[in-house]
C-alpha cells in the first residue's frame, strides 16, 4: 500500500520519465491580481494557457498546493472537502494533446498505482467522440462504463471569453454500500459518495468569442488535475480522507492534546476533522507569508483559524493548542516542502498569537450567542436579527460566520441580509473567501503581432543606445504613440522596476520616451511625438536617459542587499509582499507582524553600508532553475518558472533571481539610507530608503536643520546636545511656574467669581461664562467652588477657541440635580453633545448665541428641583 508521500513522488517520477520538466509547488499567493489565493494546480501556468507568456517548456509535471474555502461549512461533514489540499497535475503547452493524456492517465492509475479496472469510470463531454475513441481503442477501456456528460460537468472555460473545452475524468466506484445498486452509473441520483472522482483531464482547444462562438486556438493545450488526497484514501482503502496517513496523524494529535478520541461520536468525529484540516490549511498559509487581518487573504486565514479554535471549544477544550499542532503537520509535509523546517519557528509564533487575541472573546462570545437563541426559543421564534448579530461582532468582536454556524447547529436561522446593512462597508467580509477564476486572453493585437513577429529582443542589460526597425505604430491615449521594435535597449516596467525613459531619434524624427511595458515578452514604448512621424520598417535609434538608468540600477542592488539585512536581524520568515524601484527611490514590503524597532533599522542600515563599502563586483549569470536553487538563490523578483534565470549574486552575501537592471560593483550606490518605516496592512511592513545621490541629497537637507538649529541655540557640533537638554530643562522650569501662576490666577478669579454667586434655598449657585479660560481652567475653579461650600452648583462656560461647558454638584446633592442631566441640556439648546458623572460633567456646543438661553433654561432646572 502507497503512502501519500509515495504517490506524489511517483506521480513527479512517472512524467519526468515522459520527458515532463518537474517544477516545485508555485506560492498560495498567487502572482495574479485576478486571484486572493492560489484555487487549482493550473493556476501558475495561467500566463501560459492564455498566451501572455511563452511556456519555458513544452511539458510540465507538478504537486501545488492550493486553498479554496467557498465551501468552508462542508469541511468535516463530508469524506472529502478541504480547505488545503494538493493537486498532481501534468500540463503540455502546444505539445502532446488527447492521445497521451488519456493514455498516460490510464497507465498511472491501473500500473503504478494499481487501481482494480473493474472500478475505474471515465466521463466526456457530450459530443467528444475523440476522446471516447482513445479510451475504448488505446486502453481497451468498456464502452458501457464511459458517461457522456454536459457543460456543467465535462467543459471547463477560463472566464465568459477566452481558452476553453471538453473534460475527461476518472472515477472510482466505491460499491453499492455507498449508494445505488448493480445498475447504477456515475450521475444517477444518491450516487455522490460512491462515484469519486480523482483525476481530470483538460483538453484547451478553444478560444470563446465575446458573441459566444468557438473558434480553434493556435496551441492546444493539456491540464490535468488528480487530488491527492483523494487517491491516498481510494489507494489506502479508506472510507475519508480525514483516515488517510496524510491527515490522520494530524487528526490523532488532535485528539490527543483536547483529550477525546477520534470515533468517540459524531460530533467529537466532526471537531477533530474541522481542526485537522483548518491547522494545516493555517501552516501553509503563513508559511507563505499570510499574516491574519480583518480583509482579503489575511481574513481567509483568519476565519479558518477562528473557526478551528471554536471546535476546540466544543471538544471541551479551552487552552492553546493550535501553534502546538503545527508541529505535526511540519512533520509530516516538511519533506515535500522544506520551507516548511525553515519557517516552523514563525508559523507557531504567529498562529499562538492570533490564537491568544481570540480566545479573549471566543468563550464570551459563545455565551451570549446561546443566550440570544435560547430567548428565540422560548418565545418559539427560529430568526436571529441582524441586530443581534451585528452587536455581537461590533460589541464583542464575534465573527459573523461562527453566529451562524452555531445557530444553524440549533435550527435557527440568521437574518444574513440585516446584518449586511449594519455592516455597511464591511458587508462583503463574509464574502472574501470566495475566489473566481475570472480572466480574459491576451490583448488581440499582441496576439496577432506576436503571430506576424514573434517576441521583441532586450538589448538594454548591455546597452544604453540601440538602432531597431519600427515594427508597430498605433496611437495610444491622449495624443500619445505606441511603438514597438525588433530590439531596444529600454527595460519595461517589471518586478517592481519602472520602465527606462529617454528619446527614439532619426534625421526626421523625435520622440520623448515616458514610458515601457511589455506583454508576451514584447516592448511597448509610450512617445510623445516631438518631430516628424513614425513611419514602420525604418530604423530609428532609442537611446535611454543613461543617469536614470543608473540611479535606479543602484536602487535595484541596494534593495537585494536590504531584503538580506531584513533576514539577518529580523528573521528568515520575512518575504517579500510587494516592492517598487524608481530612480530616486526604493521601497521594499515584506511580511513581518510588528513594527521594527529604531535598533533593528539601525542595524539593517549597518550592515548595507558595511557591504557597500567593501566594494565587491556584481556577478550576473544565467542558470536553470535547479541550478540556482543550488547556488541559494532566493527570487525576489522575475519569474520562478523561467526555464533559464537570472541570478544576481553579490558573493558572500546576497543571491536572487532577478529580471532587472543592476550595477556591475556595490560600492558604487556609494551610500544607503533608510527613510521611513511603516505598516501598511496587518502583517506587512514598508522601509523606503534611497541610495548614491539621493541619499546625499538628504544628509545635506537634514544637516542644513540642524545647521539652524545650532544657529538658534547658539551652539556647535560638539555641545549641541548639552545645549538642547539644557534648554529643554528650562523649559520644564517655566512650564511649572506658568502652571503654579495659572493655578493661583484661577484661585483668584474663582473668589472673584465668588461675588456673583447667588443662594437657593440654601445651595450656593453659580452661572458665569469666560473668555479666555481652557476647559481645565474651568474644572479647577468648579473643584475650588466646591471644596469651599458644603452645598454648591457650578455652571461655567467658556468661549476661547469654541464655546465648552463645565458643570459641578456637590455630591450631597446629586439625587436632585446630576450635572450630567444639565450639561447635556446646555449642549441641546447650544447644538453640541458631552455628558459625564452626577457630580461633574463636560459638554461642548456650536451656536454661541444661543447661550443665554441655555443659561436661563439651567437655571429654571435649577431653581425648580432646589425647591422641592
Amino acid at each position: 500500500m502507497l503512502t501519500g508521500n509515495e504517490i506524489r513522488e511517483k506521480f513527479i517520477e512517472f512524467f519526468m520519465e515522459k520527458q515532463h520538466k518537474h517544477f516545485e509547488s508555485a506560492s498560495l499567493i498567487p502572482d495574479d491580481p485576478t486571484l486572493l489565493l492560489t484555487v487549482a494546480g493550473m493556476v501558475p501556468f495561467k500566463p501560459y494557457f492564455l498566451g501572455q507568456k511563452e511556456a519555458p517548456c513544452p511539458r510540465v509535471t507538478t504537486y501545488q498546493k492550493c486553498i479554496r474555502t467557498n465551501d468552508l461549512e462542508n469541511v468535516g461533514r463530508t469524506a472529502r472537502h478541504h480547505t488545503f489540499f494538493e493537486m498532481l497535475g501534468n500540463f503540455s503547452f502546444g505539445d502532446y494533446f488527447k492521445e497521451e493524456a488519456i493514455m498516460w492517465s490510464w497507465e498511472f492509475v491501473t500500473e503504478v498505482l494499481k487501481l482494480d479496472k473493474n472500478k475505474l469510470w471515465v466521463t466526456v463531454f457530450t459530443t467528444d467522440d475523440e476522446a471516447e475513441k482513445i479510451w475504448i481503442e488505446k486502453c481497451n477501456f468498456p464502452k458501457e462504463r464511459i458517461v457522456r456528460m454536459g457543460e456543467s460537468e465535462n467543459w471547463w472555460s477560463a472566464g465568459p471569453t477566452g481558452s476553453c473545452g471538453p473534460c475527461s475524468e476518472i472515477h472510482v466506484d466505491l460499491g453499492v454500500e455507498y449508494g445505488g445498486d448493480e445498475n447504477t452509473k456515475i450521475g444517477d441520483e444518491g450516487t455522490d459518495d460512491r462515484f469519486i472522482e480523482i483525476w481530470n483531464l483538460v483538453f484547451t482547444e478553444w478560444n470563446k468569442m465575446e458573441d459566444g462562438s468557438l473558434q480553434p486556438l493556435p496551441k492546444k493545450n493539456i491540464d490535468t488535475g488528480a487530488g491527492l488526497e483523494r487517491i491516498a484514501a481510494v489507494v489506502q482503502g479508506k472510507s475519508n480522507n480525514f483516515e488517510t496517513d496524510l491527515l490522520f496523524p494530524i487528526l490523532e494529535k488532535a485528539g490527543e492534546i483536547t483529550g477525546r478520541k477520534y470515533g468517540e461520536n459524531k460530533d467529537v468525529n466532526f471537531s477533530l476533522k474541522v481542526i485537522t484540516d483548518h491547522v494545516r490549511a493555517v501552516t501553509f498559509l503563513v508559511n507563505d507569508g499570510v499574516i491574519p487581518s480583518n480583509e482579503g487573504r489575511g481574513y481567509v486565514l483568519r476565519r479558518i483559524l477562528r473557526r478551528a479554535v471554536r471546535h476546540g471549544r466544543l471538544l471541551g477544550y479551552k487552552n492553546l493548542f493550535m501553534y502546538k499542532l503545527v508541529d505535526t503537520v511540519v512533520e509530516h509535509f516538511g519533506n515535500a516542502y522544506p520551507d516548511l523546517k525553515k519557517n516552523i519557528e514563525n508559523i507557531k509564533k504567529i498562529v499562538k498569537i492570533e490564537e491568544e487575541k481570540f480566545s479573549y472573546t471566543l468563550d464570551q462570545g459563545i455565551q451570549l450567542v446561546n443566550q440570544e437563541i435560547d430567548n428565540l426559543i422560548a418565545k418559539k421564534e427560529n430568526k436571529l436579527s441582524g441586530e443581534i448579530s451585528f452587536k455581537l461582532y461590533d460589541t464583542y468582536g464575534f465573527p459573523y460566520e461562527l453566529t451562524e454556524e452555531i445557530a444553524e447547529e440549533r435550527g435557527i436561522v440568521v437574518l444574513k441580509e440585516e446584518f449586511e446593512a449594519k455592516m455597511e462597508e464591511q458587508k462583503e467580509k463574509a464574502r472574501s473567501a470566495r475566489e473566481v477564476v475570472m480572466e480574459k486572453g491576451q490583448d488581440s493585437f499582441i496576439e496577432e503581432f506576436y503571430d506576424k513577429h514573434g517576441i521583441t529582443e532586450f538589448t538594454g542589460y548591455f546597452n544604453i543606445k540601440d538602432n531597431g526597425r519600427l515594427l508597430s505604430s498605433r496611437e495610444g491615449k491622449d495624443g500619445k504613440y505606441l511603438l514597438i521594435f525588433d530590439k531596444t535597449p529600454f527595460y519595461a516596467e517589471s518586478g517592481g522596476q519602472v520602465g527606462d525613459q529617454g528619446k527614439i531619434y532619426s534625421n526626421n524624427f523625435s520622440a520623448k520616451v515616458l514610458d515601457v511595458q511589455k506583454q508576451k515578452d514584447i516592448f511597448i514604448h509610450t512617445v510623445e511625438i516631438e518631430k516628424g512621424e513614425a513611419i514602420e520598417n525604418q530604423e530609428y535609434t532609442l537611446e535611454i536617459d543613461a543617469l536614470r538608468r543608473l540611479d535606479t540600477a543602484k536602487n535595484h542592488t541596494a534593495t537585494h542587499l536590504l531584503h538580506k539585512a531584513l533576514r539577518e536581524v529580523v528573521g528568515t520568515h520575512v518575504q517579500q509582499a510587494g516592492s517598487l524601484v524608481e530612480p530616486d527611490k526604493l521601497r521594499f514590503d515584506f511580511s513581518h507582524y510588528e513594527a521594527l524597532t529604531e535598533e533593528q533599522l539601525k542595524k539593517i542600515e549597518l550592515i548595507v553600508n558595511e557591504k557597500i563599502r567593501e566594494g565587491i563586483d556584481v556577478g550576473i549569470s544565467h542558470h536553470s532553475i535547479e541550478e540556482a536553487k543550488k547556488l541559494g538563490a532566493m527570487m525576489l523578483f522575475g519569474d520562478k518558472y523561467g526555464d533559464v534565470v537570472r541570478v544576481i549574486d553579490v558573493p558572500g552575501f546576497s543571491t536572487e533571481l532577478c529580471g532587472g537592471t543592476h550595477i556591475d560593483n556595490i560600492g558604487k550606490i556609494g551610500m544607503f539610507k533608510i527613510t521611513s518605516e511603516s505598516g501598511i496592512a496587518a502583517g506587512v511592513r514598508r522601509i523606503e530608503a534611497k541610495t548614491g545621490f539621493g541619499a546625499y541629497l538628504l544628509e545635506r537637507e537634514e544637516a542644513n536643520v540642524l545647521g539652524e538649529i545650532e544657529k538658534k541655540l547658539k551652539a556647535n557640533t560638539t555641545n549641541l546636545v548639552d545645549k538642547v537638554e539644557k534648554t529643554l530643562e528650562s523649559l520644564k522650569e517655566t512650564e511649572k511656574e506658568l502652571e503654579t501662576l495659572r493655578q493661583k490666577l484661577a484661585l483668584f478669579e474663582t473668589k472673584a467669581a465668588l461675588t456673583g454667586m447667588e443662594e437657593v434655598n440654601g445651595t450656593k449657585v453659580l452661572i458665569a461664562a469666560f473668555k479666555d479660560k481652557s476647559s481645565e481652567d474651568l474644572r479647577t475653579m468648579i473643584d475650588t467652588i466646591k471644596d469651599s461650600y458644603e452645598k454648591a452648583v457650578v455652571v461655567l462656560a467658556t468661549t476661547q477657541e469654541k464655546l465648552g461647558f463645565a458643570v459641578g454638584v456637590t455630591k450631597n446633592l446629586t439625587d436632585k440635580l446630576k450635572a450630567g442631566d444639565l450639561v447635556k441640556k446646555l449642549a441641546e439648546i447650544t447644538g453640541g453633545k458631552g455628558g459625564g458623572r452626577p457630580d461633574f460633567a463636560q459638554a461642548g456646543g456650536k451656536d454661541e448665541t444661543k447661550l443665554l438661553d441655555a443659561f436661563a433654561e439651567v437655571r429654571t432646572i435649577i431653581e425648580n428641583q432646589l425647591k422641592i
